[in-house]
């Protein structure tokens, strides 16, 4: 009770998701006046980050670092035009296939969403598109970010639920194309009902020089995914070899990076690969506690009662994690829920943590978009001056097609199993 009261009021004043872990799992070692518990809360918390996998963490945000860098993103974005660029909507269908392309990379929602909002919706606005639908759009294709690898929320996950990170990337890659053909579906409904403008049209060479200028940065994902199957680098590995990569690209293909901006983006690299560390530590710790008050067994005992199988299981975790997405997204969310619910999914339902990890990632990138918290709505209502009130009705059919794909997902663990296994 008193752990509960404890994580409920640091949640309602707003404290930092690690500082509530760890100030709710500290007030109930307290409250048990358990010296031993005591004496082990430094060691799990160091144990938590005791991973040789949260090594990507860092590696992939410097990766998302050099990439702002060395002016790729322009590039794929210009990929994208030259695919979709002249059919009618093609700049809708530009921003989804772009923030596809740099989900590939980037692995962030956040940075993603904040970078498209700037380079993107103002193109949209020349053309005559509605601001409300273009920025929702953006908002919504950087769900794609934490989905298709890699992905920070796979790497956290990875380690929280002692798998292969690997396998968490090779999962993610049907499920990130089908949530990727499912907004065009969206964007191809729009458009039937409020015809989008005409798009400007793009001859041959300047088709060619799009696809020149962009395939060299497709170099990277392939790096990831490469060296990942192919076993010659596990996925930290990677994440260092396509920060090389990068590298070179931005210094002597696009010649857009500099190397004194070296020391700020490291700087912004490990500032940012601190705080979700942090979450990570103090997730042990939580979890740790969790276990020790037979916090998962007596939910266990309750879901047992209401989900019968696999698949109704799943299908209530969706429910609960859509609950909760609306007030906690993304990587907090995911080392607050899985502490309690791996355990229920692999030992009592037989359920494979990797698909389980796909599906619960997948629910709670939904948060993002989610009120009240909703971090994309507020991202890219920021750089676009607008309201999120206004963004989020027009990213309903996004979230939509979203929940379709976890249920299909969740009712066909084969569509994220397919090519792990």
């Amino acid at each position: 009770m008193i752990t509960g009261i404890a994580f409920a009021g640091l949640l309602f004043i707003g404290a930092p998701i690690g500082i509530v872990l760890a100030l709710s799992a500290a007030a109930y070692i307290f409250a048990s006046n358990n010296q031993v518990l005591l004496g082990s809360y430094p060691i799990q918390m160091f144990g938590g980050v005791e991973n040789y996998g949260l090594l990507a963490i860092p590696l992939f945000l410097m990766l998302g670092e050099v990439m702002n860098g060395a002016g790729i993103t322009t590039r794929l974005i210009g990929l994208a035009r030259a695919f979709v660029g002249t059919v009618r909507g093609g700049l809708a269908y530009i921003n989804v296939l772009a923030n596809a392309l740099m989900a590939s990379i980037l692995g962030s929602a956040a940075a993603q969403i904040a970078i498209m909002s700037r380079v993107i919706v103002p193109e949209m606005d020349r053309e005559g598109y509605d601001r409300r639908f273009s920025v929702a759009t953006t908002a919504s294709a950087g769900l794609l970010a934490p989905i298709i690898p890699p992905s920070m929320m796979f790497v956290v996950y990875a380690v929280l639920a002692r798998v292969a990170t690997g396998d968490m990337f090779l999962a993610g890659i049907i499920p990130g194309l089908m949530m990727t053909a499912g907004f065009f579906l969206v964007i191809f409904v729009v458009g039937l009902i409020s015809p989008f403008p005409t798009p400007r049209p793009l001859t041959w060479p300047d088709r060619f020089k799009l696809l020149r200028d962009g395939g060299m940065p497709l170099l990277i994902p392939l790096v990831i995914i490469g060296s990942i199957t192919t076993g010659i680098a596990t996925a930290t590995e990677s994440a260092a070899v396509a920060c090389v990569a990068a590298y070179l690209i931005g210094r002597f293909v696009t010649r857009e990076f500099h190397d004194r901006d070296l020391p700020r983006m490291l700087l912004a690299a490990g500032r940012n690969a601190a705080v979700v560390l942090f979450m990570v530590a103090t997730a042990a710790v939580f979890g740790w506690v969790l276990t020790f008050g037979k916090v998962p067994q007596d939910i266990a005992a309750w879901m047992q009662t209401i989900a019968t199988g696999p698949i109704s299981f799943m299908l209530l975790v969706n429910v609960i994690l859509l609950v909760i997405g609306t007030v906690i997204d993304g990587i907090p969310g995911l080392i607050m829920v899985v502490p309690i619910l791996l355990p229920i999914a692999t030992d009592i339902y037989g359920i494979d943590p990797v698909h389980f990890g796909v599906v619960v990632s997948i629910n709670l990138v939904l948060g993002l978009v989610s009120p009240p918290v909703g971090i994309a709505l507020f991202i890219a209502a920021a750089v676009t001056k607008m309201k999120p009130g206004e963004i989020f009705l027009w990213t309903i059919p996004y979230c939509i097609t979203t929940a379709v794909v976890l249920v299909l997902l969740s009712i066909f663990p084969v569509l994220t199993l397919y090519l792990v296994r």
